[in-house]
């Protein structure tokens, strides 16, 4: 019955299954922020690319 006690009450395993979980939100909130952001940096280079190609030729 002792070591059913210690078992119950050992949280190691549950600390990192709470780690896993943030850095598994945190991963999902930077794709969806760098997806979001990727239109506006496609845009971004296009019209920088097209003022280099005005400049240079």
């Amino acid at each position: 019955m002792t070591k059913f006690k210690e078992f119950w009450s050992n949280e190691s395993g549950a600390t990192a299954i709470e780690y896993g979980l943030i850095a598994a939100l945190v991963s999902v909130a930077a794709i969806g922020a760098l997806t979001a952001m990727g239109d506006s940096l496609e845009t971004l280079f296009s019209t920088v690319s097209g003022s280099l190609d005005e400049a240079t030729g």
